[in-house]
């Protein structure tokens, strides 16, 4: 009988705590933190590339529609409304911007069709806003282009003067480009 007593004596002493400690909770919160860190940066990253590769296949669109429309007037378009391309929802014309024409954006992107003689059939188009405002991409017609940028119709780029991240952190970190040429803007050709 002496067995039996002590074992109902120890297990009324025993208590069950359902939950966790102060601890155990402050080391998940500190995991949790710890992931999101790490998380976050490479989420931005996504976004970022996701976004520019949505304006790249449309800049991609409006470079063949230069093409066709040169191809049957003899002349690039200075209008966006004579090309064949249908904008996104979210695209409006803007104000003019000097040397270039029809500007048009959906306040993450601003393109424009340039107007300078030397850049006939040029288009641009750039972050307007973000960490990576004034970083983009520039379309080119080949008979334009010298000997070095023959073949790089288009290529990333970030301007010099403007652009307010690290050199690189848009063309190769996002796209993996190769830089190829700098004057007022760093030139990266596209893999």
């Amino acid at each position: 009988m002496a067995p039996l007593k002590k074992t109902i004596r120890i297990a009324l002493f025993r208590h069950s705590y359902a939950g966790f400690t102060l601890i155990e909770l402050l080391v998940v919160v500190l995991i949790i933190g710890i992931l999101a860190s790490i998380a976050a940066p490479q989420y931005q990253k996504a976004v970022e590339k996701s976004r520019a590769t949505h304006a790249l296949t449309l800049l991609k669109s409006l470079g063949q529609a230069q093409e066709a429309y040169y191809m049957t007037n003899g002349t690039y378009a200075t209008s966006f409304d004579v090309l064949d391309v249908n904008f996104p929802p979210g695209w409006t014309g803007t104000s003019e911007r000097s040397g270039s024409t029809d500007p048009h954006t959906n306040q993450q992107w601003n393109l424009y069709i340039q107007t300078n003689p030397d850049l006939e059939g040029t288009l641009l188009m750039f972050r307007a806003t973000g960490p990576y405002a004034w970083a983009g991409f520039i379309y080119r017609p080949d008979h334009i282009l010298s000997e070095i940028d023959r073949g790089k119709g288009i290529t990333c780029i970030e301007s010099v003067a403007s652009f307010q991240k690290n050199p690189n952190d848009y063309c190769v970190k996002l796209f993996r480009g190769t830089l190829y040429k700098t004057n007022s803007a760093r030139h990266y050709t596209l893999p």
